[in-house]
């Protein structure tokens, strides 16, 4: 457990800092070790890309909460990064929130955020997205801060009503959130600088913003109103399933292996698989 809570605590002091970082976009051991290798302070573990990851199967909520913590620990094995998860609804009502912290946090999370979003899509929405009653968002974000057992893990409360809604049902549920007791607040969908600024200054926790509009792109005036990460996106997971795309229908077409281009070359992938380290192992022990 001491090695989970280094991570926390480094988290943590990304969140008290005065500085905003880009996390990284991981969904296996390879991305998470490339992550690391490149510098990222922390890496970001999102609902949609473990269903991609796992299932190959689109951000409906169909992952399992086990496949989702396995995966999450598999990621936390393969590196020292400190590992942010979205953990969507929680899996469920509140009680179901419970486990789903008891379970990410043995899976080694530095912290994760519990949305309030009407999840899954219920029968005759028509695809649409509705959120929870403040009270029921309340009483996850509650039953999430009250299950977790190391006091270092981050509870995030998570939003998107300032997209879905109103900036002012925003700062409504952000500062209901906070009285709760989590450690940050989540947003998703903020659209403007304006907007940034007046939820900032209804809040005294550090804010998190998944993705937003170019004109919030600047970490500088972000750390200057209490965003402490600014999550730009996955497109790690799509550009890797192009570069495989291509490459099967080059190789299909007869082109040559060794004509091949844009492989990881062998530097690359013995910082991917810990050659070093294996090579030593195999020396001492073998």
């Amino acid at each position: 457990m001491s090695a989970w809570s280094d991570r926390r605590r480094r988290f943590r002091e990304i969140l008290e800092s005065q500085s905003c970082v880009y996390p990284a976009s991981v969904f296996d051991p390879a991305s998470a070790r490339i992550a690391a290798h490149l510098g990222y302070e922390m890496g970001m573990y999102a609902g949609s890309l473990a269903s991609l990851a796992v299932l190959s199967a689109p951000d409906l909520i169909l992952l399992t909460l086990t496949e989702f913590a396995e995966q999450a620990h598999r990621i936390g094995r393969a590196s020292e990064l400190p590992l942010f998860a979205d953990a969507d609804h929680g899996y469920g009502n509140a009680l179901n929130v419970m486990r789903a912290v008891e379970e990410l946090e043995a899976a080694g999370l530095a912290g994760l955020s519990i949305e309030d979003t009407e999840l899954p899509q219920p029968f005759g929405n028509a695809g649409r997205t509705h959120l929870l009653s403040v009270e029921e968002g309340v009483g996850k974000m509650r039953a999430a801060v009250a299950a977790r057992r190391d006091s270092d893990l981050v509870i995030a409360g998570r939003t998107s009503a300032a997209q879905l809604t109103s900036v002012e049902d925003a700062i409504v549920r952000a500062k209901a959130y906070e009285a709760a007791g989590v450690d940050a607040i989540f947003l998703v969908g903020v659209p403007s600088r304006e907007a940034v600024v007046a939820i900032a200054d209804e809040l005294s926790v550090p804010l998190l913003l998944g993705g937003g509009p170019k004109a919030l792109r600047d970490p500088a005036w972000l750390a200057q109103h209490q965003v402490r990460f600014l999550l730009r996106g996955h497109q790690t997971f799509t550009a890797a399933v192009q570069a495989i795309h291509d490459t099967m229908k080059a190789l299909r077409d007869g082109v040559e292996p060794e004509d091949i281009g844009g492989t990881a070359n062998a530097e690359l992938m013995n910082v991917v698989t810990r050659k070093a380290d294996h090579d030593a192992w195999m020396r001492d022990w073998l």
